[in-house]
C-alpha cells in the first residue's frame, strides 16, 4: 500500500531516474543540510590533505532526503570511485570480502539500508572499518588457522532510516554520525525551481513554492511532483508551470494544503469519528484504516506528528487540535479541555 502512495517517501523505479537526471555532482549544488555540509566539507579538505581516507561516514534520517546523493557527492569531491549496494543485497561474507578486495585506495563504499545486515557480515565489517584488513580462517578442526588479509583505505558510508537499529559495535565504528533533517519550504523551492531548470521548463516563483508546501519537507517528493505538474501544463497548453495549473495538478493528485493525501486524512478522520479523537491503539487503527502497523507507523505518523495533527500517548494515538481544524470538525468544549490536559502532561 505505502509504494501506492503519490506521497510516498520510498523510492520507486520513476524515482530512480528522476533523481539521476537531477541529481547535483557538487557540494556547493546541494541545497540545505548547511551544517552537515559545512563539517564534511573540511573533513574532505582535511583528508585530501592527509592523503589518507575520509573517516566512515553514517548517514541517518528520514527517506527521500537526499543520502544516496550526498555520497555520491563525497565521492566526487574526494576525487574517488564509489561503490553502491545495499544491507539486504549482501546475504553472505563472502559476497562483502569480494566487493572489499576490490576497491581502489582512498575508494568509497555506500551501503543504504545498512541496519538490514546480515550478523555474519556485519562481523566482518570491524576489521575492515578499523584496520582495513579482513579476518577469515582457513580449514576446519585442530588444523585450521586465522588469517588476515590487507584491503585498501576506504571510506564506508552508510546510510539508514532506522539508526536505532543498528548495532553499538557497528555505529561505534562510524567516524562522522550526520542527521539529515526535513527541508523547509523555501529550500524545497530552490531544489524545484533547479530542477525545472534541468528539466527545460519555467516555473512562476508561487508556482514552486506551492509545490514545496506540499511535498512533506521531502525533495524526493518535490520532484515527484514536479514531473507530475509538468504533465498537466504540457497537456493544457501552458507556457509554464503557473499557480493555476499547479493548485489544479495538487488537486487531481488529491494532494491538500498540507501535504496530506487521502490515507493521512482517512487516519485522522478513522481516530476523531470512531473514536471521539483517541487513545486509539496502533493495532485497532490499521486494522480500521486498512493498512498494516508498520506502513501507519513508518510512514503516515512521521509527518503527522511533525505537523503536530496527532501525537503518541502511553494510552495510544490522539487527535490535536490542528487535525480537527484542519478536517472542518467541530472541537467539543469537553474534548478541547481534554487535549489541555493531554498538553499540561506533555503527551
Amino acid at each position: 500500500m505505502e509504494n501506492n502512495r503519490f506521497v510516498s517517501t520510498s523510492k520507486t523505479l520513476t524515482d530512480v531516474e528522476i533523481e539521476s537526471s537531477l541529481r547535483p555532482t557538487k557540494m556547493t549544488e546541494y541545497v540545505g543540510q548547511e551544517k552537515i555540509k559545512n563539517n564534511l566539507e573540511v573533513y574532505i579538505k582535511a583528508a585530501k590533505k592527509r592523503g589518507d581516507a575520509l573517516d566512515h561516514i553514517l548517514l541517518y534520517g528520514p527517506p527521500g532526503l537526499g543520502k544516496t546523493t550526498l555520497s555520491h557527492i563525497i565521492a566526487n569531491e574526494l576525487g574517488s570511485q564509489i561503490k553502491i549496494t545495499s544491507g539486504p543485497v549482501i546475504e553472505h561474507a563472502a559476497d562483502l570480502a569480494a566487493i572489499l578486495t576490490n576497491l581502489n585506495k582512498n575508494d568509497v563504499l555506500f551501503i543504504d539500508e545498512i541496519h538490514r545486515l546480515n550478523k555474519s557480515v556485519e562481523e566482518i565489517l570491524y576489521p575492515a572499518m578499523e584496520d582495513f584488513a579482513l579476518d577469515f580462517v582457513v580449514g576446519k578442526g585442530p588444523s585450521a588457522k586465522s588469517m588476515r588479509l590487507k584491503i585498501q583505505p576506504f571510506t564506508l558510508i552508510g546510510a539508514t532510516t532506522r539508526a536505532g537499529l543498528l548495532t553499538g559495535p557497528l555505529r561505534d565504528r562510524f567516524g562522522v554520525l550526520a542527521r539529515l533533517e526535513m527541508y523547509n519550504e523555501f529550500e524545497l523551492r530552490e531544489i524545484i525551481t533547479r530542477s525545472a531548470k534541468i528539466l527545460g521548463i519555467a516555473i512562476d516563483d508561487d508556482a514552486s513554492l506551492e509545490i514545496a508546501k506540499r511535498s512533506r519537507g521531502t525533495p524526493r517528493i518535490a520532484n515527484r511532483i514536479l514531473k507530475r505538474v509538468r504533465d498537466f501544463s504540457e497537456v493544457y497548453g501552458k507556457k509554464s508551470i503557473d499557480i493555476e495549473i499547479t493548485n489544479k495538478a495538487l488537486d487531481a493528485l488529491d494532494i491538500d494544503k498540507s501535504g496530506l493525501d487521502n490515507t493521512d486524512r482517512k487516519l485522522l478522520e478513522t481516530i476523531i469519528r470512531k473514536f471521539e479523537g483517541g487513545p486509539v491503539g496502533l493495532d485497532t487503527l490499521s486494522a480500521i484504516c486498512g493498512e498494516d502497523a508498520t506502513t501507519v507507523e513508518d510512514v503516515c505518523e512521521p509527518y503527522l506528528l511533525q505537523k503536530g495533527f496527532i501525537a503518541r500517548t502511553n494510552r495510544g494515538r490522539i487527535a490535536l487540535k490542528e487535525a480537527y481544524e484542519h478536517l472542518g470538525i467541530p472541537l467539543s468544549q469537553t474534548k478541547e479541555n481534554e487535549l489541555k490536559v493531554y498538553e499540561n502532561d506533555e503527551y
